[in-house]
């Protein structure tokens, strides 16, 4: 009677196989980890919805995804893939530069011609050329163009203002010839006052441009006299400066 007694305590006490507890507790897992992960993806679209069924599908009874877009990395939808191209794009496109107008090439035309003729001829210290919004100017020390005092063309200027004539041929634009000088006050019967002498020189080019037919109504002139200076009349070099022709081919309009 002991021994069948001690054979019962002994089965008794024999600890119950638990091991079944482990998978039923991944099972539990990642149950809890599905209800979590649908209700992050409440607001997902369908095709990613679809993708993580298939994943947890996987994960579950250990079958093999085929599609390589299935899963968790889901191929973006179009949608998305729109918003993103917006996103890289720049906000403005570059506006393109508008189309020069035929003056404009013209114009540039002829302001390299001219650069072009005074470095050739090493003119850069007495002929000075720019382009601004009235339009291609150029500029010629009297030195150039007179002897002090004097509105008569030396002949020693008239090779370079052939050439000048013969390039302002090449466009139709208004072309005024302006004079200048210095502050210095006139020492010459013939002319009054600075007004005088600027305003003859001006117009001793204009004959000339007008000889070498030019037409008339294309030729305007001015005098300045010493009320436009590019420099205050304080040095030798200031003085001499102010003392010029200014050509402008002018824009029209």
């Amino acid at each position: 009677m002991s021994k069948r007694r001690n054979r019962f305590e002994e089965e008794h006490e024999e600890h119950i196989d638990e091991s079944w507890l482990i998978p039923y507790a991944d099972i539990l897992t990642l149950l809890l980890a599905l209800f979590i992960v649908l209700f992050a993806s409440s607001t997902v679209d369908k095709a990613k919805y679809e993708s993580l069924m298939e994943a947890f599908k996987s994960e579950l009874t250990g079958t093999k995804i085929e599609s390589k877009d299935s899963g968790l990395s889901v191929k973006p939808s179009d949608k998305e893939i729109n918003e993103q191209k917006e996103k890289e794009q720049p906000a403005t496109a570059p506006e393109e530069a508008p189309d020069q107008s035929q003056e404009e090439i013209e114009l540039n035309q002829l302001k390299e011609q001219l650069t072009k003729y005074i470095n050739d001829n090493h003119l850069e210290a007495v002929i000075s050329l720019q382009d601004t919004k009235r339009g291609v100017e150029i500029s010629l020390k009297d030195v150039i163009l007179f002897d002090p005092g004097n509105a008569d063309l030396k002949a020693s200027s008239f090779k370079t203002l052939d050439v000048l004539v013969g390039l302002s041929k090449t466009v139709t634009n208004p072309i005024s010839i302006e004079g200048h000088t210095d502050n210095v006050p006139i020492k010459n019967s013939k002319y009054q006052s600075n007004w005088e002498l600027s305003s003859a020189r001006a117009v001793s080019v204009l004959h000339f441009f007008e000889s070498k037919s030019i037409a008339k109504e294309r030729l305007q002139f001015v005098g300045y006299g010493e009320y436009q200076p590019l420099f205050p009349n304080d040095t030798k070099e200031h003085k001499q400066a102010n003392r010029r022709v200014n050509i402008v081919i002018l824009r029209k309009g």
